[in-house]
């Protein structure tokens, strides 16, 4: 594959993402506005009709949905998302100052869930049929049926009113990470560690295996020099998938545990009927999941040489 072909993907990647987070920001423009009046939420009992009007005035809702709209979309290319209506704060600015919280918790997520899945899965594929493939399944299982919310307020009934060995929430070190991080990435563990046992049994069943095997190679060589590396083509492809629902799951999380996240915020806009900070809060999530599915496509080259060169 030669540059010239490589800067199309790229190109090609990076168009098919902005039209996706164009289309995301759309509806959540349409919906938050179909959805409830925000000055409802601003307003109290005695506030007056015409207050409402001046409100509405103020955040420019008395224009038509057309005119918000291509509004919206310009202050959007000049990354002028509006003041929150809750704070006063530019949007930009409230969700930036959470982004990095957010970002902390997924990060340690995928972390721990590329830990704990590859190394079971490998372990599953090699001891095909033994209790520890039936444990590790089963384990699989269990992460993928259980809901997050329910692990999270389990882990903290436990281990912080019980045990009290952590903290029931909030953040401020790395006690505070841990119970979130679990939580967070036990959906994605499974997930891993089911398509790396499954990759691995495939591997190990081809052609350039058993020639490895004839050629002497010590199985440790075989294994993860040759089959994790095949195995972890399909494991690349739901990761982009599963920084997705990790961002998702996270607005769950930050929720139960109180991490001041950007799901958190999010939930908290909706609530308020805060249109600036939910729109700038999905614009970055949105942004964040095309960029991880970009890197993940571009990966494949790095990880499979017949892709570098052109053969597959």
């Amino acid at each position: 594959m030669d540059g010239n072909s490589l800067w199309t993907i790229w190109v090609s990647r990076l168009v098919q993402g902005l039209l996706v987070v164009i289309a995301v920001i759309t509806m959540v423009f349409v919906v938050s506005r179909v959805a409830r009046d925000p000055i409802e939420y601003l307003a109290t009992d005695q506030t007056t009709l015409e207050e409402k009007e001046a409100l509405r005035a103020a955040f420019g809702l008395d224009d038509t949905l057309y005119v918000q709209y291509g509004r919206f979309l310009w202050e959007t290319v000049r990354l002028d998302m509006g003041n929150s209506f809750v704070s006063g704060r530019p949007a930009l600015n409230d969700v930036r100052d959470r982004m990095g919280k957010t970002l902390v918790l997924e990060s340690a997520a995928l972390v721990f869930s590329l830990a704990i899945g590859l190394p079971l899965g490998v372990i599953a594929a090699l001891r095909r049929g033994d209790p520890t493939d039936w444990l590790a399944r089963l384990l699989a299982v269990v992460g993928q049926a259980t809901p997050n919310f329910w692990v999270g307020l389990m882990l903290i009934f436990f281990f912080s009113v019980e045990l009290g060995w952590l903290p029931t929430g909030g953040s401020g070190g790395l006690k505070h990470l841990i119970l979130p991080t679990f939580t967070l990435s036990l959906l994605t563990a499974a997930s891993v560690m089911r398509l790396t046992r499954s990759g691995m049994i495939d591997a190990m069943a081809m052609d350039f295996v058993r020639t490895a095997r004839a050629k002497g190679l010590h199985e440790r060589t075989i294994v993860f020099r040759h089959t994790l590396r095949h195995a972890l083509l399909p494991v690349a492809t739901i990761l982009g998938i599963e920084v997705g629902r990790l961002m998702a799951g996270s607005v769950i999380v930050e929720t139960v545990f109180a991490w001041p996240g950007v799901g958190r915020l999010l939930i908290l806009s909706i609530q308020a009927g805060d249109y600036p900070v939910t729109q700038t809060a999905i614009l970055m999530i949105s942004s964040t999941i095309v960029l991880a599915n970009i890197a993940v496509d571009l990966s494949y080259r790095f990880i499979d040489p017949r892709i570098r060169t052109g053969a597959a």
